[in-house]
C-alpha cells in the first residue's frame, strides 16, 4: 500500500465527463480551479519526460501533411505549468525575447501529455501560432497561481480573429484601465517619459476643487510610502511661463471624481472615475486617442467606461481650459484634434433609454463644454486665422518640449550649441531659462508644439510650418462640431440651450476687424444658443474649406498656409476626413474615391501620405512615423466611416479587410502582438522611425495591446462580412481574396506586384535580414 498524498480540501480532480470551462472563457474563469491528477506523483504528467528536439536532431518528426489522420474528439492536455514554460522558452525562443515568433529558429514542435491518459499518451503541438498560444496560456495560468492545468487543444488552435477580439474585449481594456484616487495613484503616477531627477509622485489639483485637494492630502498622510506631493494649481494654470516652471517638477493632473459612501468610517468620500490609457509609454488620459478608444469600447459594450472619459473631458475644459493633449503637467498648454461632440453623441445613443432625462442632462454638460472649447480655443486667436476664417494648431508654450526622447532634438540644437561654444546640454538649459535668445529656434519650437497638438507628431507634412497651416483634418473636425452642436440643440434641447459658464463668444462671421484689439465680444450667458447659428457656422466653414483647401486639378483636399496664402501640396490621407465629417460634396467624394484612393492604398491599408510627398529619406533626413509607409488606426477608421457615409461600402470593407489582415498576421506570427502602428507596405510592426513602436515589449503574453489599435480591430470587424471574417482568420492575402479586381485602372506603385512575396513569413524574414545588413555594416558575414 503506497503512502497517502496530501490534497487540498477544495481539490478538483480531472474528470473528462464533468463540465470544463468553455474554450473561449476569460483567463479568470478558465483557470479558476486547481486541477489534480489521480497519479501518486506528477512525474508522468511533466513535460520534462517528453522529447526535447535539438537544432540538428534528425529524429524530429516531419511537419504534418494534409492526408495524415486527424482526431475528431476534443483533446485536452495535462500540463505542468512551470516546467513547460521552461521547455518552451529553452527550445523555441531562440532570440531570447520571451516570445515565440516566426523569426525564432526552434523546431516549432513540442509534445504534451493528454489529460484522458493522465499524461501517459502524448500529442505534438506544432507551429508558431499554437506554440505562442501555449506560452500565453501558461503565462495566464501562472498569473492565477496554477501549477498544473488541463488545457483544451481548441484554446491553442482558436480562430485568431475570435481570439484577438476576445482578448481585447475581456483582457486588454481591463489592463489599460486607470483611476486617479488613493487606490490607483501608484500606477498612474508612473511616467516613462519623465527624464528629470524628480521621480517623486506628484499630483496637481485644479483651483476651485478644495474637496479634491483635501482628499489627496489625506491619501498622502494615509499612504506615506507613496511620498505623494499634492500641489494646487493657480486659477490660470496654462500660462506658458508657469507651465515651463513645472518642467522639472512633472506630475499627473487630477481628473473628475464622484462622491461615494466611505467604506471605512461612514460618511462620504471621493473615488476616481476609471478611464483607458493608450498603453506602453503613454500612461495617462489622452485626447484624440480616447475618441477612437471609445468607439472600440462601444462595440464591446463598455458604455460606462466611455461615458466616464467624456466626464473627464468636461472636467478638463472647466478647470484646465481645454481638452488636454494628455493629463500631465507638461501638456497644460496643448490640446489635440477635437472629437468631443461626436464622442458624446455616440455614447448618448448607447445609454439606457429608460433614463432619458438623466442622459439628457449628461449630454447637455458635454455640449456646453464643447461650445466653450470651440469659442475659447479653436475660434479664438492665435489658433483662429481671422482672414480665412479657418483654424490652426497653434498652442502657446516656451522652450523645448520636455516629454520627448532625450536625443530627439540633438540635430536641431547642435548647431546652436556649437555657435555658442558650449555642450548641447548646457545650451538646452540656458535656452530654456531664457539666458540665450534664439528667435529662429523659437519659431522652430512654435511649429514643433503645433505638430504635437495636431496628433501627427511627427511628419514632413508639418515640418517648420505647422502653426501656420489651416489643416484639412482640423477644419473638417470643427465642421462636425458645428453640425453636431446644431443637431443636438435642435433635436434634444428643443432648439434652446443655456450656458452656465461665462466666456467670450467668437464673432460670426469671423473677420480681421471683428478680432481687432479692443473689439467688443458677446458673452456666452447673454442669450440662449440655437441651432440656426451653428448650422450657419458649418455652412460658412464648408465654403471656406472649398475655397482654400479643395484642389480641383488634383482632386484632393490640402492644408492651407495662412502666411504664404498658398495650399501645401503634401498629399495626406486626411484628405478623406471631410467625408467622415460630411462636408465633402458628392462630386468631391466621388473624385476622392476614384482618383485619390490609389495614392494611399497599399497591401496593409492606408498609408499616412504618399512616398512622393514625403521625399527622399537619408541619414540626414530620417523617416517620420506619420509619413509613408506607416499606417495608423485613426486614418483607417475615419476613412472607413467616411466611405460608408457616402455609399462606398465595398471600398470601406476592402480597406478594413487589408488593415485587419495585417493586424491578424502579426498577431498569429508574433506571439499575439498588437502594436501602436504598422509599416503597411512591408506588413511589419518592426518600425524604427523615431521612438520605434509601442505595445510590442511584453513577456510571454500580450496584456494590453495598444489603445486605438485595439479599437480599430473591434470597429473594423463590424465592416466585414462573415466570409471576409473567415478569410482574415485564415490569413488570406487581400490580393488573393479580392482577386485584384479592385485595382483595375488604379495606380499600382505602392501595391505588391502579382509575383511578389505576400507570405508574412517571407516579409518578416526579409525585414530581419535587412536589419542584420544594417547592423553589420552592409555585410552579413
Amino acid at each position: 500500500m503506497g503512502p497517502n498524498i496530501a490534497i487540498a480540501p477544495n481539490a478538483v480532480f480531472y474528470d473528462e465527463h464533468k463540465p470544463h470551462p468553455p474554450v473561449n472563457a476569460t483567463a479568470a474563469e478558465y483557470y479558476s480551479q486547481h486541477i489534480y491528477t489521480r497519479a501518486r506523483t506528477y512525474s508522468n504528467t511533466s513535460s520534462k519526460q517528453r522529447r526535447v528536439f535539438q537544432p540538428h536532431d534528425s529524429s524530429k518528426p516531419s511537419r504534418r501533411l494534409s492526408h495524415d489522420e486527424k482526431p475528431y474528439t476534443p483533446r485536452r492536455f495535462l500540463i505542468d505549468v512551470e516546467e513547460t514554460i521552461r521547455i518552451v522558452l529553452e527550445q523555441e525562443d531562440t532570440d531570447g525575447d520571451f516570445q515565440i515568433s516566426i523569426t525564432d529558429a526552434g523546431p516549432k514542435v513540442i509534445s504534451l501529455g493528454t489529460a484522458t491518459s493522465n499524461g501517459y499518451k502524448s500529442f505534438d503541438i506544432r507551429g508558431t501560432y499554437m506554440l505562442s498560444n501555449l506560452l500565453q496560456e501558461l503565462a495566464l495560468a501562472r498569473d492565477h497561481g496554477r501549477q498544473r492545468i488541463v488545457l483544451d487543444e481548441a484554446r491553442l488552435t482558436e480562430n485568431p480573429v475570435d481570439r484577438l477580439s476576445r482578448m481585447i474585449k475581456y483582457g486588454f481594456w481591463s489592463s489599460l484601465t486607470r483611476r486617479i484616487d488613493g487606490d490607483g495613484l501608484e500606477i498612474i503616477c508612473a511616467d516613462p517619459k519623465n527624464r528629470t531627477a524628480s521621480v517623486k509622485p506628484r499630483i496637481y489639483v485644479p483651483h476651485g476643487e478644495p474637496k479634491m485637494a483635501e482628499y489627496y492630502r489625506r491619501v498622502a498622510e494615509e499612504k506615506p510610502h507613496l511620498g505623494l506631493d499634492v500641489v494646487v494649481l493657480p486659477p490660470k494654470c496654462d500660462d506658458p511661463v508657469f507651465v515651463k516652471s513645472l518642467n522639472d517638477k512633472p506630475g499627473i493632473l487630477a481628473l473628475a471624481m464622484k462622491e461615494v459612501d466611505d467604506p471605512k468610517g461612514g460618511g462620504k468620500t471621493l473615488k476616481g472615475i476609471p478611464f483607458i490609457v493608450p498603453g506602453a509609454r503613454f500612461n495617462e488620459l489622452y485626447n484624440w486617442d480616447s475618441y477612437f478608444i471609445s468607439l472600440g469600447l462601444l462595440v464591446d459594450g463598455h458604455v460606462e467606461m466611455a461615458k466616464g472619459m467624456v466626464d473627464h473631458f468636461v472636467f478638463e475644459i472647466k478647470h484646465y481650459g481645454k481638452i488636454l493633449n494628455g493629463s500631465r503637467s507638461y501638456y497644460l498648454c496643448r490640446t489635440q484634434p477635437p472629437f468631443l461632440t461626436d464622442m458624446a453623441l455616440q455614447i448618448f445613443n448607447h445609454l439606457d433609454r429608460s433614463k432619458y432625462e438623466e442622459n439628457k442632462q449628461w449630454l447637455k454638460r458635454a455640449i456646453q463644454a464643447a461650445i466653450k472649447e470651440y469659442h475659447t480655443i479653436w475660434m479664438a486667436q492665435p489658433r483662429l486665422d481671422p482672414e480665412s476664417g479657418l483654424s490652426r494648431y497653434r498652442p502657446d508654450g516656451l522652450g523645448i518640449p520636455p516629454e520627448t526622447e532625450a536625443t530627439h532634438f540633438t540635430h536641431i540644437l547642435e548647431p546652436y550649441a556649437n555657435k555658442h561654444g558650449i555642450s548641447i546640454l548646457e545650451f538646452t538649459e540656458k535656452y530654456n531659462d531664457g539666458v540665450l535668445k534664439e528667435p529662429e529656434l523659437d519659431e522652430y519650437f512654435l511649429h514643433d508644439r503645433a505638430v504635437r497638438e495636431s496628433g501627427h507628431d511627427t511628419t514632413y507634412r508639418f515640418e517648420k510650418r505647422c502653426a501656420n497651416l489651416a489643416t484639412i483634418d482640423l477644419n473638417s473636425l470643427l465642421f462636425k462640431y458645428e453640425v453636431d452642436i446644431a443637431t443636438a440643440i435642435r433635436d434634444v434641447f428643443d432648439d434652446e440651450l443655456d450656458m452656465e459658464e461665462d466666456f467670450d463668444l467668437s464673432p460670426f462671421p469671423p473677420t480681421p476687424e471683428a478680432f481687432a484689439p479692443g473689439a467688443k465680444m458677446e458673452r456666452s450667458m447673454s442669450r440662449l444658443q440655437n441651432s440656426e447659428e451653428w448650422f450657419l457656422r458649418a455652412e460658412l466653414r464648408k465654403e471656406r474649406i472649398d475655397q482654400y483647401c479643395w484642389n480641383e486639378g488634383k482632386r484632393l483636399f490640402f492644408d492651407y498656409d495662412t502666411v504664404t496664402k498658398k495650399q501645401i501640396l503634401y498629399e495626406s490621407v486626411t484628405s478623406f476626413w471631410p467625408m467622415w465629417a460630411g462636408c465633402a460634396s458628392e462630386d468631391q467624394a466621388w473624385k476622392l474615391v476614384t482618383y485619390g484612393m490609389s495614392k494611399f492604398e497599399v497591401i496593409g491599408g492606408l498609408v499616412s501620405g504618399t512616398e512622393e510627398s514625403r521625399g527622399r529619406i537619408s541619414l540626414d533626413r530620417p523617416n517620420r512615423q506619420w509619413d509613408f509607409p506607416y499606417a495608423w488606426p485613426p486614418h483607417q477608421i475615419m476613412t472607413w466611416v467616411g466611405l460608408e457615409r457616402y455609399g462606398y461600402l465595398e471600398d470601406a470593407q476592402r480597406l478594413a479587410y487589408r488593415f485587419l489582415y495585417m493586424m491578424t498576421t502579426a498577431f498569429v506570427d508574433f506571439n499575439g502582438v498588437v502594436p501602436e502602428k504598422f509599416d503597411a507596405v512591408k506588413l511589419s510592426h518592426l518600425v524604427d522611425a523615431e521612438y520605434g513602436n509601442q505595445g510590442i515589449d511584453f513577456k510571454m503574453v500580450p496584456r494590453e495591446g495598444f489603445g486605438w489599435m485595439n479599437a480599430a480591430y473591434q470597429v473594423g470587424l463590424t465592416f466585414l462580412t462573415n466570409h471576409m471574417r473567415r478569410a482574415v482568420a485564415a490569413c488570406q492575402s487581400p490580393e488573393i481574396f479580392f482577386n485584384r479586381r479592385d485595382l483595375v485602372g488604379a495606380d499600382l506603385t505602392n501595391v505588391a506586384p502579382r509575383g511578389a512575396d505576400l507570405d508574412p513569413l517571407g516579409i518578416a524574414m526579409e525585414n530581419a535580414m535587412e536589419s542584420l545588413h544594417i547592423e553589420y555594416g552592409g555585410s552579413l558575414y
